[in-house]
């Protein structure tokens, strides 16, 4: 990633302060080409001037226009004296100028001479975070993804000085190549008052990752270009440290990095999974599946589609399970106006065609683009031999926001019973010829349909919904009875789940109640001895 991602930005006119720090880039270059650029189009706007040996002198401006400098060609002598006022260039071919932004890229022949230079302005924009700032703040850690020239570094340079100098936190910048902090020892004012740790070599960032956590106790690092393995493993250290971690990577959306085997890491990982015979029947899939191998090292991703245009995920692991498990999920895109966001909606994700699972018949399971429900993701159900009442209770009780459908040709995906199925009769047979899911569900109940709307409402995380709900309940007991707590409250469930969390309460000798208001009505366990505000068996529970 380079400072060409401010090649989205529709720039305005410099202050006095960016016009002379762009001064002390087209001072370097030759008196011929100093004077055309600033004759022919100025300053505002400017992205690079190149510079190749015998070609004339160019200048590329944000909205991509190219223009020639010059009709004389580039000397070697004039690419000479460019260089020499520069600082060293690196083994990655990349020089700049002190306690600036800009970035001189070398290109050399076969005998290690330079013939070609990119000049490339760099700038900070203040602001540019805008976008994440809630994400910022949160302490989550941000994998801030998307095409060159977009803006990664640019945003992520703002991230930093917003942590440094606006949360006061312990920051460090860990600086491969100069990009975020700029040439010299001295840090571009760019990133606040955060620190910064420079890279010798590309090939030690994930050295010095680990050095900033272990050497300086930063409450966050900033890291650009996460890229090999070696950077993801580091990555996850610093993570797992409980160090808030901001960085880019490769990619341009998460089903890049899905596809990634070097960087799924970042997301969890991806592995191929045996499921037994209910749980693949339950999910409506093979028993051969991709699965998530771990908690994502990031806890939100973040694709920058353009300077004014973002799409968040704010819980990947979540995400990535949906679409792993050919669910729907969504995204919240964000529309920036003047710096501050203008409008928000949910934008609805679809599996890639190489992560979808098949369900049990081996056919592959497709999904729809669906316009989202206020409480979540929409979903046409057609019920074949299962009730149609208890399915609807169902689904008021589970807040899935799907709806009833009476046709295959107007459903999303068909839930029946294991007879039904086996016979493949009548719309079950038209599914599968239309790549429609079918859900098969082991008995004809209300609490089999809760499980299944949930599941494809994709709030599974590493267990079902019902595993991870009794597991909350069992370890909220421990603390209760063993470790001296007088309440623990936990997370909030549907009426069904918080029934199985009564009762397992209950059987452990220990007291609970509901309380909140739908959809955030949660259960809290409390010892014999404590005080009962509310019945933990009234309606409503």
């Amino acid at each position: 990633m380079n400072d060409s991602d401010s090649e989205a930005i529709a720039l305005p006119e410099p202050t006095d302060e960016e016009r002379n720090e762009i001064n002390l880039l087209i001072e370097c270059l030759p008196l011929r080409i100093q004077a055309a650029a600033a004759r022919i189009r100025g300053m505002a706007g400017l992205i690079e001037v190149i510079l190749d040996i015998g070609r004339v002198p160019k200048a590329r401006y944000h909205e991509g226009t190219e223009v020639a400098l010059d009709i004389h060609e580039v000397t070697e002598q004039e690419l000479d004296q460019t260089v020499a006022q520069l600082s060293e260039f690196g083994e990655d071919n990349r020089a700049g100028i002190e306690r600036t932004l800009h970035r001189i890229s070398a290109i050399r022949n076969r005998r290690g001479s330079i013939v070609g230079l990119t000049c490339r302005v760099g700038r900070s924009v203040s602001g540019s975070s805008s976008a994440i700032r809630d994400l910022v703040e949160s302490g989550h850690s941000i994998l801030l993804l998307g095409p060159p020239g977009v803006g990664k570094t640019t945003m992520l340079r703002d991230v930093a000085r917003t942590l440094a100098d606006d949360l006061e936190k312990r920051v460090v910048v860990v600086d491969t190549s100069n990009e975020i902090g700029g040439d010299g020892d001295i840090p571009h004012s760019g990133i606040g008052r955060a620190r910064r740790m420079q890279v010798g070599r590309p090939e030690l960032q994930h050295r010095v990752m680990i050095e900033a956590v272990e050497n300086h106790t930063p409450e966050a690092i900033v890291i650009d270009e996460i890229g090999t393995g070696l950077e993801a493993e580091a990555a996850r250290t610093i993570a797992e440290r409980g160090v808030q971690l901001v960085g880019t990577a490769h990619g341009n959306t998460l089903n890049n990095l899905m596809q990634n085997p070097t960087l799924s890491d970042l997301i969890g990982g991806i592995e191929s999974v045996t499921l037994g015979d209910d749980e693949a029947r339950r999910r409506g899939t093979q028993k051969s599946t991709l699965e998530r191998r771990n908690p994502p090292t990031f806890d939100c991703l973040v694709e920058i589609q353009s300077f004014d245009r973002v799409a968040v995920h704010e819980d990947v692991a979540r995400t990535v399970d949906a679409l792993l498990r050919g669910f729907e999920a969504e995204a919240e895109l964000r529309k920036l106006k003047d710096g501050s966001i203008e409008t928000v909606h949910r934008m609805p994700l679809q599996p890639d065609n190489h992560m979808h699972n098949s369900n049990p018949n081996g056919d592959q399971v497709s999904s729809h683009q669906l316009a989202p429900a206020p409480s979540g993701l929409a979903k046409r159900i057609l019920p074949f031999g299962v009730s149609r009442s208890r399915l609807e209770a169902a689904i008021a009780s589970t807040r899935s926001g799907a709806t009833i459908v009476d046709s295959v040709e107007s459903a999303d995906c068909v839930i029946t019973l294991r007879p039904y199925y086996r016979r493949r009769s009548g719309p079950l047979r038209g599914a599968q010829k239309r790549g429609i899911p079918i859900y098969v569900l082991r008995n004809n109940t209300g609490a089999q349909m809760e499980r299944q709307l949930l599941a494809m409402k994709g709030t599974d995380t590493e267990d079902d919904p019902m595993t991870a709900a009794m597991r909350e309940v069992e370890e909220a007991v421990i603390s209760v009875a063993h470790g001296g707590a007088e309440n623990v409250e936990l997370a909030p469930q549907s009426a069904y789940l918080r029934r199985l969390q009564h009762e397992l309460v209950q059987r452990h000798g220990l007291k609970s109640t509901s309380r909140g208001s739908e959809p955030f009505r949660r259960v809290t366990v409390v010892q014999r001895q404590s005080p009962i505000p509310a019945d933990p068996w009234a309606p409503n529970r």
